[in-house]
C-alpha cells in the first residue's frame, strides 16, 4: 500500500491565549487552506520566530492547541541560531526557546521550538491494512525520480482523527527530491 508523503514546512501551532498576545484578545484564524489531516488548516495568519542569528516568518496552523509549539528543519534552526531536538508532536518539554513576534504582541517561548520527527499519520483501519501499530518506528522507501531515499526511524501515529500521511520535513524533502505528488512504501 503507498502512503503520500508530504513536506511539511516550518510553521507554528498556537495555544489560545498565546494567540490573543500576538494578535490581540479574541483574535481568530483564519482558514487560508485545509490541510491533509481533518480539521486542520493553514491560516492566513504569520508571525515571525527571532533567534539569534535570524528569523523567519512563519505560518500559524489551526486550530488553536493547548499549547504553542514550533517546527522547523534543521537548516532553519541554524539559520536561526538555535539548538531544537528532534521530536514528536507535542513533546515538547525542555526543548528550545524562542521569540515570536505577532503584529500586536511578542511572546517568549521558554520551551516550545522542536525538528519535528518524521511520522506517519494513520486512521485504525489504515494502520491495520498496512500492519503498523501506534507508537512503532518503521522504515519507508520515498519514491522520487533520481533520489529515492529509505527514511529510518518514522514514527506511526494511529488516531480514529488521522487521514493515511507520512510527514517529512523540507530537509528531508530537499534530500529526497521529493516534489510534486510523491509515495512511500514501509518496508520490513
Amino acid at each position: 500500500m503507498k502512503i503520500p508523503v508530504e513536506t511539511s514546512a516550518r510553521h507554528l501551532h498556537v495555544s489560545r491565549e498565546d494567540l490573543d498576545t500576538l494578535f490581540g484578545k479574541g483574535f481568530e484564524l483564519t482558514k487560508k487552506k485545509d490541510l491533509s489531516q481533518p480539521d486542520q488548516f493553514a491560516s492566513g495568519e504569520k508571525v515571525t520566530l527571532v533567534g539569534p542569528r535570524g528569523e523567519f516568518k512563519m505560518t500559524i496552523l489551526g486550530p488553536c492547541r493547548k499549547s504553542t509549539q514550533v517546527e522547523v528543519s534543521l537548516s532553519d534552526a541554524r539559520s536561526l541560531g538555535i539548538a531544537p531536538p528532534v521530536r514528536e508532536s507535542g513533546d515538547t518539554a525542555g526543548s528550545a526557546a524562542g521569540k515570536l513576534v505577532g503584529p500586536a504582541g511578542e511572546v517568549m517561548l521558554k520551551e516550545g521550538v522542536i525538528i519535528a520527527k518524521r511520522h506517519i499519520h494513520a486512521s485504525p483501519q489504515e494502520a491495520e491494512r498496512l500492519g503498523i501499530k501506534n507508537g512503532e518506528a518503521v522504515s519507508v522507501k520515498v519514491e522520487s525520480g533520481d533520489r529515492s531515499l529509505i527514511f529510518g526511524d518514522v514514527v506511526v501515529r494511529v488516531s480514529p482523527a488521522y487521514t493515511l500521511t507520512m510527514h517529512i520535513d523540507t530537509d528531508e524533502s530537499n534530500a529526497a527530491g521529493a516534489s510534486g505528488e510523491v509515495f512511500g512504501t514501509i518496508i520490513r
